[in-house]
């Protein structure tokens, strides 16, 4: 997800890896880079909405309070790994 933000006259542009899940007929999203915040919407496209909304807001926070947030650098992607247990 890209995602460009304003801060005061500097621009940062920034992608995040972002999970999204369906889950009881609504679509839940998490961004591991941010202590895995989390959001939902009841379509995927208004969960990812959200999720941008979530991610300036957390950033915009962590600003304010002086907080340094570690943002992800790279090309990160997300891998499925299938494994068999024991029943």
């Amino acid at each position: 997800m890209r995602r460009t933000i304003i801060f005061e006259e500097n621009v940062i542009d920034i992608t995040f890896q972002v999970i999204v899940e369906p889950e009881n007929g609504q679509f839940v999203t998490y961004v591991p880079a941010l202590e895995f915040a989390s959001t939902y919407g009841s379509t995927r496209e208004q969960a990812l909405q959200r999720t941008q909304e979530l991610i300036a807001g957390y950033l915009e926070a962590a600003a304010k309070e002086g907080l340094r947030v570690e943002v992800p650098v790279g090309d990160q992607k997300a891998e499925l790994i299938e494994i068999a247990i024991p029943a």
